[in-house]
């Protein structure tokens, strides 16, 4: 649309500029073949073409203008019904103000005496006459031109706008490609994040229990036993490496629901560190999104791996709580405690790695704890139904 209003623009203007031309020519033509042949008019007319050709734009080019239309009006009527349209066109393109007014005023003048045969008899009458006719044809040539400049006005704005719009266009093509960047810079340490979370959240944990089984084996009687839960541990730690290298959910939510999946790594912790824990499921126990139900999983694991690292609990409990707009997970022991203000900014990749996939979710995370009082955790994330 806007290329065909241009393609239209240029024709007009292409129209415009032959108009004068095209006019003169017709009212020569015409004046000819009604009086005859006449070197007179053919040379004024000439001489009118050469000056609409040559004379640069202004001022003096419209004052020759309006006096050659005066002119050729005495060389026939037909200068004042066809060529006289160059003055007023010429006068209001190129003049400003009341200039404009004046130019179109002196044409008006000419072009009602040559229809007249001449100026006005000093009669009241016929002086009326004449001015009610000048008056009229400035008003009504007025009146077009002013259209026609609101229409320009409005041509001129739509291509600024145009040009704006295109500018914008091109900043926002780089903005894009910008923030393609930033998005793709962001979602690699994203994706750096998350496997370091799964690492620490799996394989760490998974090792440092070895470790601790294998210490144990070397000072215990039962070396067999604690070695057997090495080998297990050893086992896990392997099905947990295979499944973040093949990005795939958490082994025990692919066959197993998160209650049964949560009474299974309390039970196994609590066999691994000889440390009462119990399981309280509240509320309507339904599925969740998986996406939901790794986040508690894993909050749960690593709260349980901070108890037995730091805590040296007698008794630990789990809790998870259904409602209707969140799931909740609450994790309490007896243990040492300790101040939450010296890990409110960090605490190790533990807390921190529960923060950041509780934060994920828009859940909250909660921590209460005191030297010799115990520690709660607790993790809220919306209640988001398994789709």
């Amino acid at each position: 649309m806007t290329g065909r209003l241009d393609q239209w623009e240029k024709l007009l203007d292409r129209q415009m500029a032959a108009a004068p031309y095209i006019l003169l020519t017709i009212s020569t033509v015409l004046a000819l073949l009604v009086n005859g042949r006449s070197w007179q008019t053919i040379a004024l007319a000439a001489s009118a073409a050469a000056w609409i050709r040559l004379v640069p734009r202004g001022v003096v080019y419209v004052t020759g203008l309006v006096v050659l239309v005066g002119v050729l009006c005495t060389q026939g009527i037909w200068f004042a019904s066809f060529f006289g349209f160059a003055g007023y066109l010429h006068s209001w393109q190129y003049l400003n103000g009341t200039w404009r007014f004046a130019g179109v005023t002196a044409t008006a003048a000419i072009s009602v005496a040559a229809y007249n045969g001449g100026l006005p008899d000093p009669t009241p009458s016929a002086i009326f006459t004449y001015l009610f006719f000048t008056a009229a044809i400035v008003t009504v040539v007025g009146l077009f031109s002013f259209f026609g400049d609101i229409t320009a006005e409005r041509s001129a704005e739509r291509k600024r706008t145009v040009a704006q719009l295109e500018k914008a266009m091109k900043e926002n093509t780089g903005l894009q490609a910008q923030l393609l960047v930033q998005a793709r810079e962001a979602g690699v340490l994203d994706e750096r994040q998350r496997m370091a979370a799964e690492i620490h959240d799996t394989l760490a944990q998974g090792l440092a229990g070895i470790i601790t089984q294998l210490q144990a084996a070397q000072r215990a009687e039962d070396w067999r036993h604690r070695v057997d839960n090495a080998v297990r541990l050893a086992r896990e730690s392997l099905t947990e490496a295979r499944r973040s290298v093949n990005a795939v959910g958490p082994g025990q939510l692919e066959t197993t629901p998160l209650p049964e999946a949560l009474r299974e790594l309390v039970a196994r912790w609590s066999e691994l560190n000889g440390v009462r824990a119990d399981v309280t499921m509240t509320g309507t126990v339904r599925p969740m999104h998986p996406v939901v139900e790794e986040t508690l999983l894993r909050t749960a694991q690593e709260a349980l791996a901070n108890a037995a690292k730091h805590a040296g609990a007698s008794r630990v409990g789990l809790t998870v709580s259904y409602m209707e707009d969140v799931v909740t997970l609450d994790v309490r022991d007896d243990g040492a405690g300790f101040d939450p203000e010296r890990v409110r900014d960090g605490g190790g990749f533990g807390l921190t790695s529960m923060r950041t996939r509780v934060s994920r979710l828009a859940g909250t995370l909660e921590i209460e704890s005191e030297p010799g009082g115990g520690t709660a955790i607790s993790a809220s994330v919306p209640a988001m139904a398994r789709g």
